[in-house]
């Protein structure tokens, strides 16, 4: 039965498509040192765009300013109004955009604003789907930051409101809208390493702030924090500035390493090879280092199996998080087929190939010496006879290192995405179902844990099952 997946041989034929070369250093393989070939990938230039966009950002800590940011880097980006439950945060916008910036603690102003076409929400995760929520409803557009929900049964919902309100939602996982994201695609669609069997993933940390130990502010209490509305709908408890400025410490109120970084490594995942997703999870961690009263592991591994698809065969697997990495800070996702492998980075894509040769080999570290000297020589004849000098080779490529131009920016790349669809009401790249079929696995990966079983999840009806 032929199968959708590329062979090698198409990529084969569609490998000369790429820009002028440039040398490049030896560097460790699996295997051995290899000489890569870098190819430059080129870029389109965006047109400036003159329709203004009116944003208000909703949270205004590490993401909410990275996300203003790219976003007002962007032609026609204006911002119009900040929100956040930290009095110190309110007054530093008005610092950096003018005293006469609009500022508030409740979000829900912002909604009944005329002149506000979108928000930006870069909230504690478990505020992330209310907000989202209740701004499609006041007709705002939406960028969230991921993971797009806290819990997994609020992921359909908030389809459910994105798809009813016709609103445009974009989920932050930026490196989706990378040019060496594309180019992967591309090669795999190719087939380039082969039928797909295995993929690592990591990304490892090793530093107190890579491990959300976050500058505390000097001023921080109940009344300069709004506590009340930052719990609201939770059971009551005492103002703690932990819970508040070290949210993603904590399971009740951010999704840990899972939420925060394995949701990064699937969104890219899935993008490459058109996956909807694993239908088998299983993820084992513990707190190694960082006791600082997290209650979220800051080691995790998970395996995840996927099923065949139209797109990929089945394969499986890994994912780890390592806040204590010895070997430093580090991303790499690694993709194996039966003919090569593509190591995708932060910023970079390189394959190498080791193609088997058609005759399976004889001699070596094998059996046949074992034998009579007599049915050694029989063997060998007729291995001969049956295999020609060719069929011996080892079919050759030379490695290759995919880079993008300098300055590419993929999260100013993903911000012209969403305003493009604001502006021309047109598809985003990562909509809200995309994000949900790559936050979910994620956010099963912290239920496997806590629960210590294994998560069944359906793909395509996006919900968890009971599994054969």
């Amino acid at each position: 039965m032929n199968k959708p997946y590329a062979s090698r041989r198409k990529f084969l034929r569609q490998l000369g498509s790429a820009a002028a070369l440039v040398p490049l250093g030896s560097l460790n393989t699996l295997a051995a040192q290899e000489e890569y070939e870098r190819h430059i990938l080129s870029e389109e230039k965006r047109i400036s765009a003159n329709d203004k966009i009116r944003l208000a950002v909703i949270g205004t800590g590490i993401m909410g300013h990275q996300n203003l940011g790219h976003a007002l880097s962007i032609p026609g980006a204006e911002l119009a109004a900040a929100c956040d439950l930290y009095t110190g945060r309110l007054d530093r916008m008005k610092e950096l955009h003018g005293k006469d910036l609009r500022v508030t603690r409740d979000y829900r102003e912002l909604l009944e604003r005329d002149d506000i076409d979108a928000v930006i929400v870069a909230t504690s995760d478990h505020w992330h789907a209310r907000i989202a929520m209740d701004a499609m409803e006041k007709g705002k557009h939406v960028y969230c930051e991921k993971p797009m929900v806290h819990q997994i049964k609020e992921g359909l919902p908030l389809i459910k409101t994105w798809q009813q309100t016709k609103k445009v939602m974009q989920v932050g996982s930026q490196n989706i809208s990378s040019l060496h994201t594309q180019k992967a695609q591309e090669l795999f669609k190719a087939g380039a390493i082969g039928k797909l069997n295995c993929i690592e993933a990591t990304y490892d940390r090793q530093s107190a702030l890579g491990a959300w130990q976050y500058t505390m502010p000097t001023d921080g209490s109940p009344q300069t924090v709004d506590w009340d509305r930052y719990i609201a709908g939770m059971p009551k408890q005492a103002y703690d500035a932990k819970k508040f400025f070290w949210w993603r410490n904590y399971k009740e109120f951010g999704t840990g390493v899972a939420g925060d970084l394995f949701v990064h490594l699937l969104t890219s995942i899935h993008s490459i090879i058109g996956s909807t997703g694993p239908n088998k999870i299983f993820a084992s961690g513990e707190l190694t280092r960082w006791k600082d009263g997290r209650n979220v592991p800051d080691m995790m591994v998970a395996v995840l199996n996927y099923p065949e698809t139209a797109n990929h065969p089945e394969f499986q697997m890994t994912l780890r998080v390592n806040f204590a990495s010895g070997g430093g800070e580090d991303s790499l996702i690694r993709f194996f087929g039966d003919e090569g492998v593509l190591d995708y980075g932060w910023s970079s894509l390189k394959i190498r190939n080791s193609i088997m040769s058609k005759a399976p080999g004889i001699g070596g570290w094998d059996s046949l010496s074992s034998y009579p000297e007599a049915m050694q020589k029989e063997i060998l004849a007729k291995y001969n006879a049956t295999y020609s000098e060719a069929d011996k080779q080892r079919p050759k490529k030379d490695p290759i290192e995919y880079v993008p131009p300098a300055g590419h920016n993929p999260n100013q790349v993903h911000w012209a995405n969403f305003l493009d669809g604001v502006r021309m009401n047109k598809q985003v790249i990562e909509d809200p179902i995309v994000a949900f079929r790559a936050c979910a696995p994620t956010l099963a990966c912290n239920d496997s844990y806590f629960e210590k079983k294994i998560i069944n999840w359906d793909p395509n009806a996006m919900k968890v099952t009971k599994g054969a």
